[in-house]
């Protein structure tokens, strides 16, 4: 697949780019972007839910009445759960969410992502630029010049750059991140895709 690398103006460069079959032209594997969206939502779980059940309730031991005789149900202390401030029943205890992928599996649901995206033309292209400082404004025009849309748009840099980050900062709908950063979950949670020209070529060599 033969891609256009665009100006930041929203004009063609001269430049083509031939994107690597082995990472945007495979058979998606649905199932593999499946586990790792799910690896990927689990571990950003901190898993730190807590209730108290009754033995660590501060009410009183006491027995409220009588074990017999009463003519209702028989009550040990009022730390039970049957009671309003008494302990949770069966609650959340802190745990570990965290689980692991093997690393090709990892790859081939990004691959499988990128595929989905460059099959849906929603990938664009553009040639590297810097910003000389943070303006929101300035960087919106370049997204209008791109024609990326104004849902869910993924920014994709070969390196960190300030700048361009603090720029896109308060748009909600735009997601600027570095091609280290890039997985699965946020390449299927974007609409469009923008990636500086080199960012391709950094893909095709990871994967494996």
């Amino acid at each position: 697949m033969e891609l256009s690398v665009y100006k930041i103006d929203g004009t063609e460069s001269a430049k083509k780019v031939a994107l690597a079959e082995k990472v945007f032209g495979i058979e998606p594997n649905d199932h593999a972007i499946y586990l790792d969206v799910v690896q990927y939502l689990a571990n950003q779980r901190q898993g730190t839910a807590k209730t108290k059940d009754r033995s660590e309730n501060a009410h009183s031991t006491k027995k409220l009445g009588r074990q017999k005789g009463g003519g209702g149900a028989r009550h040990g202390a009022i730390k039970a759960g049957t009671f309003v401030g008494g302990g949770t029943i069966h609650g959340p205890k802190p745990r570990c969410y965290w689980h692991k992928l093997n690393k090709k599996l990892k790859s081939l649901a990004r691959c499988s992502a990128l595929s989905y995206k460059a099959a849906e033309n929603a990938i664009t292209l553009v040639e590297p630029f810097a910003m000389d400082a943070p303006k929101t404004k300035e960087f919106k025009q370049i997204l209008a010049n791109l024609k990326a849309g104004d849902r869910k748009i993924l920014f994709v840099l070969p390196s960190n750059s300030d700048n361009i980050f603090l720029s896109s900062r308060n748009l909600p709908e735009v997601n600027v991140i570095t091609v280290d950063e890039i997985n699965t979950y946020t390449i299927m949670n974007a609409n469009k895709l923008i990636m500086v020209d080199g960012v391709q070529d950094i893909l095709a060599e990871r994967a494996r």
